[in-house]
């Protein structure tokens, strides 16, 4: 150490990570009871503090890496968060992040070896310190990248019904959406393509499933939905 800045109080930098889901009409967030104080036992976002040798970045990814095994997912950050009084431990300052995960992708095994649940966004808990306002400032920048990216499909199976495109669309926006506008709109995108296949799960006469064509997205193709 050098004793630069040694003038100056310590600040903990910290990442918190709000991990989205969708599962059965649900939009879905993953969250657990603290494991250590201040706060232990209350519902909490999944995080960890920023080691000397990581970025920032890098120590997002390393959380969600701990926590899901994966590491090619979408996160964005959300900001920072740094009120004076957020945590009653030390003076921390949080940087979020969000991700999105396909719930059936996700090994069952690390939730319950981490202690998390999948919680409907309708039926989230109070959670610890400023968590909450995390999840809302996240769902905020959520729903305007929707509207002009492709990211929706990395909440969805490779093969999905338009019916459960549109309750995506739905419960991240947290409205009903027309049905007959929105599968028109969808349909006039050339890169979400119709395949022969045919979901029964839901009737008899079942629904044609869909596939989003990275190739034809990345060849220009606009996106508005």
């Amino acid at each position: 150490m050098t004793g630069f800045y040694s003038e100056h109080s310590k600040v903990w930098l910290s990442v918190d990570c709000i991990i989205f889901g969708f599962d059965e009409s649900q939009l879905k967030v993953l969250i657990g009871r603290r494991q250590m104080d201040p706060g232990r036992g209350e519902w909490s976002l999944y995080g960890g503090f920023v080691r000397s040798d990581e970025s920032v970045d890098d120590a997002a990814h390393r959380v969600l890496f701990e926590l899901t095994g994966m590491r090619t997912l979408y996160m964005r950050q959300v900001g920072a968060f740094g009120s004076v009084d957020r945590d009653p431990g030390e003076r921390v300052v949080s940087v979020a992040y969000y991700v999105f995960i396909n719930v059936a992708d996700y090994d069952d095994r690390l939730r319950k070896e981490y202690a998390l649940e999948w919680v409907n966004l309708s039926d989230m808990p109070r959670l610890y310190s400023d968590h909450n306002q995390m999840v809302q400032e996240a769902l905020k920048k959520m729903r305007l990248k929707m509207t002009t990216e492709p990211v929706a499909f990395r909440l969805l199976p490779p093969l999905f019904t338009l019916t459960q495109l549109q309750k995506l669309y739905e419960a991240v926006k947290g409205e009903e959406l027309d049905k007959r506008n929105f599968r028109k709109r969808v349909k006039e995108m050339e890169f979400i393509e119709k395949t022969e296949l045919i979901d029964k799960t839901g009737s008899k006469r079942g629904a044609s499933l869909y596939r989003f064509n990275k190739r034809l997205y990345d060849e220009g193709k606009h996106f508005k939905l």
